[in-house]
């Protein structure tokens, strides 16, 4: 079967494109590349311009010494920090795949009467930044700062991942679900047997931009959270950064390390991510 002309692509055109999408990659790796080498280096060589992407003098001094001058109880614990990151992004994103996995099924399959209203107030509601309703969540959960039930409660319910999964759901033919209903399937005998089963690519790319929100959740930390025994990673190393004099090649090993366990979701999640991504696409 013949291409059609216009979708053709010489060979020079096809170098060009690549030449194009490696200039822009190699772009966005540099800041992520001046993080690791700067982590290994010297404070007083890190802010040295372009010098600082060579990997010359490299140390493990500088994890060393966070992880050391973050071992005591007046500065608190770097692994207990980072257990609670773990443990509120455990939560916001298990907590947030049933939740608005359930909310958009309820939306996208069953019929009923609003329904259509509900989602288009899903629709606004995504457009409302969280900046904006912070003051308002702060005084209604006054009463429960510095615990670990604010810091997820508020972010378990995600308009954005409600209409992922419901631009996914839509997808599915009907066919399956009369077939289910035929064999006598309930609602939630279908949705737990059959849809979810068939949307593992929407649920791989909802937790890890669910997991990538939480993860670096910083604003409604900093309004609620006093107490070191429940502060998350990203603002120890606020409180970590401000300390002076600042050694640079600690703060950019810390960075490291906050950045590291994001890695590992992906690499883990990222067949399923990019399957989701390019389902939406398509048949969104």
């Amino acid at each position: 079967m013949s291409t059609p002309t216009g979708l053709t692509r010489t060979p020079l055109r096809r170098f060009l494109d690549y030449a194009v999408l490696g200039v822009l990659a190699f772009l966005f790796i540099l800041p992520a590349l001046y993080l690791f080498i700067g982590s290994f280096k010297p404070s007083d060589q890190v802010l040295s311009g372009l010098s600082g992407f060579l990997p010359t003098h490299l140390t493990f001094d500088n994890y060393t010494n966070v992880l050391n001058s973050l071992d005591s109880d007046s500065t608190g614990y770097f692994w207990r920090f980072l257990g609670v990151s773990v443990l509120l992004a455990f939560v916001v994103v298990t907590g947030g795949l049933f939740v608005n996995s359930m909310a958009a099924y309820g939306l996208s399959r069953l019929k009923w009467r609003g329904r259509q209203a509900v989602f288009t107030l899903v629709l606004l509601l995504m457009l409302v930044p969280f900046e904006s309703v912070a003051v308002p969540l702060f005084y209604l959960f006054n009463d429960q700062r510095n615990t670990l039930f604010v810091q997820a409660i508020p972010f378990i319910a995600n308009a954005f991942s409600v209409y992922q999964f419901h631009t996914f759901f839509r997808s599915i033919p009907p066919s399956i679900e009369e077939a289910a209903r035929l064999d006598g399937a309930g609602p939630w005998r279908t949705f737990f047997a059959i849809i979810v089963p068939m949307s593992k690519p929407v649920f791989a790319s909802v937790a890890i931009l669910t997991f990538l929100t939480q993860w670096g959740s910083f604003l409604w930390p900093v309004l609620m959270i006093s107490d070191p025994s429940v502060r998350p990673l990203p603002l120890e190393m606020s409180v970590f950064q401000g300390q002076l004099p600042p050694d640079w090649g600690q703060i950019l090993a810390f960075g490291v390390l906050l950045v590291l366990p994001v890695l590992i979701v992906f690499a883990f999640f990222q067949r399923w991510f990019v399957q989701g991504v390019a389902s939406s696409a398509v048949k969104g």
